[in-house]
């Protein structure tokens, strides 16, 4: 684990921003107790590496704001990155004392962190967190089906249009927001990232936006940061109908969290000033 980042004392539980939705949900009375004593934050800014590849994993925890990338380095020494981590996302594996990849902050991030062999215990003696775990192996697994999808499709422009359906669903696991036209996306990478990510180049990332823009399916408000106007043609332009939004493909914990509040919080527009970004 890296050193250096700025380490503060855990706040309560009871006003951390993701504890509805992350492991924690499960959590009451003492188990929450227990979590609080054996739980401290971290910050991290962008760039920087919490656990490296191959490396023994001191930490697990939950993304609280920011967004992770978990990185893998091939034979020849080129990177790949194989995944992202959005807020309430469980980093870290339990039960494995060495990371498989590595784990870098795409942004600033702060994260909930455990000692790895602490959470290991209290999931051994409670049950219900260690459902929770469960059930958010199982997010992931789904999150890595869809970038099975996103490898299967053909063309940069079928790339883009995918990621931006699959960033815009892993938004509403955040916020509860509904599917309607009109509804932002916030890329949380930059070009650079999204465009290893998506195997190809910043050059076609920027082209491919612009192409979409001036196709009349997405607004540019800037270089991170849509509108997208018509979500049923950035659907077929994704050339995989099975991207289209359905209330039953929200994730496990998020199906069960949606029917507890009842509450869907709809969003009408972004109050920001739009860029032209073919100057």
């Amino acid at each position: 684990m890296r050193t250096g980042s700025h380490v503060r004392p855990t706040q309560k539980c009871d006003l951390c921003p993701i504890q509805h939705r992350s492991v924690c949900a499960a959590a009451g009375g003492r188990i929450r107790q227990e979590l609080n004593r054996i739980s401290f934050r971290r910050t991290f800014a962008a760039g920087e590496t919490i656990v490296g590849e191959a490396e023994e994993a001191g930490i697990v925890g939950n993304v609280v704001r920011g967004v992770l990338r978990m990185v893998r380095t091939i034979a020849d020494g080129r990177q790949q990155i194989v995944g992202l981590l959005f807020p309430s996302d469980l980093f870290g594996r339990v039960f494995a004392s060495h990371s498989r990849y590595a784990i870098e902050a795409a942004t600033d991030v702060e994260l909930c962190c455990f000692d790895r062999v602490a959470f290991e215990a209290l999931l051994v003696a409670n049950p219900d967190v260690e459902h929770e775990v469960l059930l958010s192996t199982l997010d992931e697994l789904d999150a890595a089906r869809e970038w099975m999808v996103l490898l299967g499709c053909q063309t940069v422009l079928e790339r883009v249009a995918a990621f931006l359906i699959i960033v815009r669903r892993r938004m509403m696991k955040t916020t509860s927001d509904e599917w309607i036209p009109g509804m932002h996306i916030s890329v949380p990478i930059g070009r650079r990232d999204m465009a290893t990510y998506l195997g190809t180049t910043v050059e076609s990332i920027s082209r491919t936006i612009r192409a979409l823009a001036r196709r009349g399916v997405i607004r540019i408000i800037d270089a991170q940061n849509f509108e997208v106007v018509r979500w049923d043609r950035l659907v077929a332009l994704s050339g995989r109908e099975e991207l289209e939004f359905d209330g039953g493909k929200a994730g496990a914990r998020d199906r069960r969290h949606l029917a507890d509040t009842g509450a869907v919080a709809r969003q009408t527009g972004t109050g920001r000033p739009v860029v032209d970004m073919e100057k």
